[in-house]
């Protein structure tokens, strides 16, 4: 059953130069005729919509907060229009500190946005620019001020490590200025270099200068440790919170869950289909204006790869892959389809089976990405 939906807002006031989500420059594009676009996508899904139980909402980008306060009322106007809203409990938004005014904050709470996600990255200013990101650190304070006269329940901030030439003192700094700022969710990433993007660009010219991976498994170590001294919990690679903040909509991902996803190059995950929508502003909104839904590619999921899926998103959590719930979706025992490669991964103590789960253990979340492959045929 659908439980979850994510809204892709496209836009960016800046392109930052890490980034390869399908995005496109504020600039002279058409917004208002986007988001007119996205409420007759939301129609073609009511069906879907009303015999789901919709918990989470996530609206995200490019950037959601590059929208006018006018454009923003509408898009959240909508959302209440075609999107069923008794059980929804958690209801996010990605922002950029600062494009963030306490008038939109104030539309967000209106309308019951309880969560943002803002893309910090970090507290250093030389990285920041390094980045491309437009933002200070004085947004962020000021955002967390504003956050406080609305009354939002929650926050959590994205942040970078591995960055060009970033060093061990840079990335404690950033977690340390977080932890000041007591912010109860913090995701942490280590940078990824995807192609078409301005740093891949550099790194094929030799011109982007990263850490070594033994400074960046350091990096990830050092944040580990210092989450536990600072309350956090680890739920997940990448993901830490102080106890009934973490992100419920992430983890529909992670628990191999069904969302609708809608807006241009979004993804979904709807009757046992994987699809995702047309990149192309112009061709998604042709698609809709037509009254077909956008949809780009369509994948009927089989059971090996729905198995293979459990595995390689649930193992991303810290309480890892449930055995019971393994055998209530698929009929089959994780031994009986899994049985060689989860006693090798024990033997090589990169994993642990406790309590009828299947979880990394904390040499595994180094080299999560290797472990994963043990389970895709």
């Amino acid at each position: 059953m659908v439980r979850g939906v994510y809204i892709h807002i496209p836009f960016c006031h800046q392109i930052c130069n890490y980034c390869d989500f399908n995005k496109f420059f504020f600039q002279n594009q058409p917004v208002d005729e986007y988001i007119e676009s996205l409420g007759k996508e939301m129609s073609l899904w009511s069906a879907d919509l009303e015999k789901a139980s919709i918990e989470t909402i996530f609206i995200g980008g490019g950037t959601p907060t590059s929208l006018t306060a006018s454009q923003l009322e509408r898009l959240l106007l909508l959302i209440h229009q075609h999107i069923p809203m008794e059980y929804v409990t958690e209801f996010t938004s990605e922002a950029n500190p600062d494009e963030l005014t306490l008038e939109k904050m104030q539309l967000m709470r209106k309308f019951g946005v309880n969560r943002l996600s803002m893309g910090v990255q970090t507290f250093d200013q030389e990285l920041l620019k390094v980045l491309g990101r437009t933002h200070s650190n004085d947004h962020v304070y000021e955002v967390i001020e504003y956050a406080k006269q609305t009354d939002f329940p929650s926050i959590s901030i994205d942040l970078m490590y591995g960055l060009p030439n970033q060093t061990m003192d840079q990335w404690k700094a950033s977690l340390q200025e977080a932890f000041r700022l007591k912010i109860p969710h913090i995701s942490a990433y280590s940078l990824l270099v995807e192609p078409k993007t301005i740093f891949y660009n550099l790194l094929s010219k030799g011109k982007l200068s990263l850490p070594g991976e033994d400074l960046e498994a350091e990096m990830y170590s050092y944040l580990q440790e210092e989450m536990k001294i600072h309350g956090y919990s680890q739920y997940e690679i990448s993901n830490f919170a102080y106890e009934g903040k973490e992100s419920k909509h992430n983890l529909l991902y992670w628990n191999n869950d069904e969302y609708i996803g809608l807006g241009a190059g979004a993804h979904g995950y709807v009757n046992d289909v994987r699809y995702s929508n047309h990149g192309p502003l112009k061709k998604f909104m042709q698609t809709v204006d037509f009254g077909d839904k956008p949809l780009m590619m369509q994948k009927e999921v089989t059971k090996v790869e729905k198995m293979e899926e459990e595995m390689f998103l649930g193992l991303r959590k810290n309480k890892g892959v449930s055995l019971v719930k393994f055998e209530e979706r698929y009929g089959l025992t994780l031994r009986e389809v899994y049985g060689k490669e989860l006693d090798e991964l024990l033997q090589k103590e990169l994993i642990d089976i406790q309590d009828n789960y299947v979880k990394l253990t904390t040499r595994g979340r180094f080299i999560g990405n290797e472990v994963f492959q043990y389970f895709l045929k």
